[in-house]
């Protein structure tokens, strides 16, 4: 079966516009969330998220492009031009035809919805812009990344609320190995930091007033961030003969369903992704030396992920830590930004830690890596994204 590598990384979210900015903030276990600036906060319960402030929309897009790009669609194309550049992709007619784009979204254009319910139920409006539909469709960041890369191959968008990045990555690095693809960009956007977005989450009663604190016993809650991370995928043979940088092997990928619950997630779903990818990478749990964990700061979710990482580690895991502390929870781009950690830690050796982590659960009894980044060797490592609709994907990566 063919190899799948990671030869480039872009990014945009509340801890840096870019790769070396995001790591950068990772390292010294910086938290940005913070008060929201967004319309009609005001009216909110909840009025804190992990919120990206630097992106000047009219700097980086003229009129004609940001009539068709919402928020979400804007982040994809930054971190996808990221990532491009890092790769040094350069594609000919013919490989174009082989390369394509699989991106997760759980809210597509939620920015553009909004308004745009605002405009005719509050403001009385009896027209709408003639490119709303091209603006809110889930597929919108996937088409002008293709568009914008000439990727003519295989573009999709995969959307599976918390786990879209996973299983959208996941899905192009199959793509690869089954030999449907040569390169594909792969990741997640997400732009839900809108008052409509906010106040439905509210309504789950899930969401933390004040910060986030993944496993830890005085956790309160998730809280909402957003952003963007995208990936250049490649055949292995293909990016070692043109001398690409690789960054690590996606070397396996579950996904399961628990089949239970439409919001409470469940143990077995999350063992046997986990096993399933350990099982498709052929590694051994023992020389795994990292896990980036879904770690949402929920009372539930990370009580029965910690149970089912010490079952399927049997009761001695490597070190944990979730990095949603620091970025927020971003949704559908949620797992491509903790790649990130997953790709410093092969690279780097460091483990990015848990933030504001503070009070042993109990429950929760691992190393989750609290406070303060970790100098460690790994040669492998797991990430995980369990999803509402009990949906869950487990990426398993190696260092080059």
């Amino acid at each position: 079966m063919r190899r799948v590598v990671i030869t480039g990384a872009g990014t945009v979210n509340a801890l840096g516009s870019d790769v070396d900015a995001t790591l950068a903030a990772m390292r010294d276990g910086r938290s940005a969330i913070g008060p929201l600036d967004i319309r009609d906060v005001a009216r909110l319960s909840v009025t804190v998220g992990a919120q990206v402030r630097d992106h000047d929309e009219t700097a980086l897009f003229d009129r004609s492009e940001l009539a068709l790009y919402d928020r979400y669609t804007q982040f994809a194309l930054r971190a996808g031009a990221e990532a491009v550049a890092q790769a040094g992709l350069q594609l000919t007619e013919a490989e174009s035809l082989r390369a394509g784009v699989v991106l997760g979204t759980s809210g597509g254009g939620l920015n553009t919805q909004d308004d745009n319910y605002r405009a005719v139920y509050e403001g009385g409006k009896n027209r709408v812009h003639p490119f709303v539909v091209p603006r809110l469709m889930n597929n919108a960041a996937a088409a002008h990344l293709s568009m914008r890369h000439g990727l003519r191959g295989p573009s999709f968008t995969v959307s599976t609320a918390c786990a879209s990045s996973n299983h959208a990555i996941g899905q192009a690095a199959q793509m690869i190995r089954s030999g449907g693809a040569d390169v594909m960009l792969a990741g997640g956007a997400e732009a839900m930091l809108c008052f409509g977005g906010i106040k439905a989450w509210e309504g789950l009663r899930v969401l933390a007033r004040d910060t986030c604190r993944p496993f830890c016993a005085t956790r309160t809650g998730m809280v909402q961030g957003e952003g963007a991370g995208v990936f250049v995928l490649e055949e292995r043979d293909r990016a070692m003969a043109r001398g690409a940088l690789i960054l690590a092997e996606i070397a396996g990928f579950a996904m399961t369903s628990d089949a239970a619950d439409i919001v409470q997630p469940s143990q077995d779903g999350a063992e046997r992704a986990m096993r399933g990818a350990l099982a498709d990478a052929r590694l051994e749990p023992d020389t795994v030396g990292y896990i980036n964990a879904h770690g949402t700061g929920t009372a539930a979710n990370d009580r029965i992920e910690s149970a089912a990482i010490g079952a399927v580690f049997a009761g001695a895991p490597p070190p944990i830590s979730s990095t949603k502390a620091m970025h927020g929870h971003c949704i559908g781009a949620t797992g491509a930004i903790e790649l990130l950690a997953c790709i410093m830690a092969l690279r780097d050796g460091v483990l990015a830690p848990t933030a504001n982590w503070s009070t042993r659960d109990p429950d929760c009894p691992w190393d989750y890596i609290p406070g303060e980044a970790r100098d460690a060797r790994v040669t492998a490592c797991l990430s995980n994204a369990f999803a509402f609709g009990g949906m869950n994907a487990t990426l398993a990566l190696t260092a080059p």
